[in-house]
């Protein structure tokens, strides 16, 4: 495998949990698996009052110190104390990272992750620029921003723009860790290397789409943050697009970022806007209301700390919608994400069209028992395929089976976490998996009518669910006719209405 070149990883907000739970365990385990060069230094910077000792005593219960390969890779990080408002402090960190690059032969190729609050999202590019941190003449210079990419499509507009000033587009990696799965990555490979998949991944066979991420955890004591998002800027925005965008685009000419980024963007050019007049018969929100969960009593959202009492910030979405191109038109796209609801999963149902003919009518067979494509993304990570099989004996009766495959089954083969996957990507230089400016901005012109809609017009109701299930039964209604959504189990190939959570 190719290793990067020499460089320095510079995390701002180094502090953080983001940062002791997954980005420095993900870059242990890269050093582990000797994914990085010899050469290499990673710099924490926050503003919490550290030194290097005591920033590598923070970190040192989320990575294992048990080997001297452990020890070496805790001797290759160090600690700055920075205001991130201080334009002095940045060119401290400048004589920092020229310590660094000489001590360990390093040359001037700088990664700067900003795990930080957004509203620093702009502060620290320019700060970094301010000090002659962004040229790339001698080394590459490449910034990592987190999500959320703007709160709107005005702010994320602006961010762009700021950001464009001093960087070229090639040096901005705009991180989403839902597309570095490997059953996320997994989804072109199934798409584009069989051929029993593409020929049908049409209008003409497929039926609806169906892309489900629910969490089953609450808000868990970041209700003010929530408060100023909701599960449409939390997860629709970024990750559910994104994973229609995966879904739907059309075969790239290689597999190379621009241009599988060039088939996402076509993607979202091609969504067909939410009439203010079609917005309730398309779009329930919900919010989860306390409940008993295997006995224990729950929480309602408004009753957790932080929330205003009268809030009308969505815990739940539940979408159709139209993708107006040649090969979706007419097939109906569902997406819902929540919290508090029965397991944590996230998965992506391709259904195909029923048989023109139904032979075995007579005999029993469920006419609700379509052909399935499940693509689990989260937990249990595989693919489940459902058809029709004829049950033993007499007659013709048809019953639904499964065919699935489970990441799992491939043991020798460790599957990377998905930091380690983009972390080393972006020091590679690869932006495949991270999401282009152009395409930020039109999942938020898909987005953004609907999130003026619910703030500008108060009749447009906010449905209750009690903790524990799956959202409010008005989002059934979106789905046309007999079918319903896919209820999953933490399992992927058990799964209906009951089942151990």
């Amino acid at each position: 495998m190719k290793i990067p070149d020499p460089h320095i990883i510079v995390i701002f907000g180094a502090s953080g949990d983001l940062t002791k739970r997954k980005l420095i365990p993900a870059l242990h385990q890269l050093y582990i698996n000797n994914h990085l060069p010899s050469e290499f230094a990673i710099l924490g910077a926050s503003r919490t009052i550290l030194n290097d000792e005591e920033f590598r005593e923070r970190i040192t219960e989320f990575i294992p110190t048990t080997t001297g390969a452990d020890n070496e890779f805790l001797n290759r990080i160090f600690y700055q104390t920075i205001d991130y408002n201080a334009t002095a402090d940045y060119t401290d960190l400048k004589i920092r990272l020229e310590e660094l690059k000489h001590r360990f032969s390093i040359p001037s190729n700088y990664l700067f992750y900003l795990s930080t609050p957004p509203q620093l999202y702009q502060v620290i590019p320019q700060e970094l620029a301010s000090a002659g941190l962004n040229t790339q003449s001698d080394g590459f210079k490449r910034l990592i921003i987190e999500k959320p990419f703007g709160h709107n499509q005005s702010s994320a507009k602006e961010l762009n723009i700021n950001l464009l000033t001093n960087y070229e587009e090639s040096q901005i990696y705009r991180i989403d860790h839902y597309l570095g799965k490997e059953s996320v990555q997994n989804l072109m490979v199934t798409r584009f290397a069989n051929g029993i998949f593409e020929p049908v991944w049409n209008r003409n066979f497929i039926n609806r789409v169906e892309i489900t991420s629910a969490e089953s955890l609450g808000v868990e004591g970041r209700g003010g943050y929530y408060e100023s998002s909701g599960a449409m800027c939390d997860m629709v925005q970024n990750h559910l697009l994104q994973m229609v965008g995966l879904v739907a685009m059309e075969p790239p000419v290689v597999i190379e970022a621009d241009a599988i980024r060039h088939e996402v963007m076509k993607v979202f050019q091609s969504l067909r806007p939410i009439k203010p007049e079609e917005l309730q018969s398309q779009v329930v929100r919900g919010q989860y209301t306390s409940s008993t969960i295997k006995g224990f009593p729950t929480a309602g959202y408004r009753e957790e700390p932080g929330v205003n009492p009268s809030s009308h910030t969505e815990t739940y979405v539940a979408m159709k919608f139209f993708i107006d191109n040649w090969r979706w038109a007419g097939v109906p796209f569902f997406i819902r994400t929540g919290k508090k609801l029965p397991t944590r999963v996230t998965e992506i149902v391709i259904e195909f069209k029923p048989t023109p003919h139904h032979l075995f009518d007579q005999n029993g067979m469920n006419q609700n028992l379509s052909n399935q494509l499940i693509i689990r993304i989260q937990p249990d990570e595989g693919l489940l395929l459902k058809f029709g099989m004829k049950e033993p004996g007499a007659g013709f009766k048809v019953n639904q089976v499964n065919m699935d495959f489970h990441y799992s089954d491939l043991a020798a083969l460790p599957m990377s976490a998905a930091y380690e996957r983009l972390l080393l990507d972006c020091l590679m230089g690869d932006a495949t998996l991270y999401s282009r400016g152009d395409t930020v901005e039109a999942a938020w012109n898909f987005i953004q009518p609907i999130l003026d809609a619910w703030t500008n017009d108060p009749s447009i109701p906010i449905y209750g669910y009690p903790a524990g299930t799956w959202g409010p039964h008005e989002s059934d209604a979106l789905i046309d006719g007999e079918l319903t959504w896919r209820f999953p189990c933490k399992n992927l190939a058990d799964d209906g209405l009951y089942c151990e959570l």
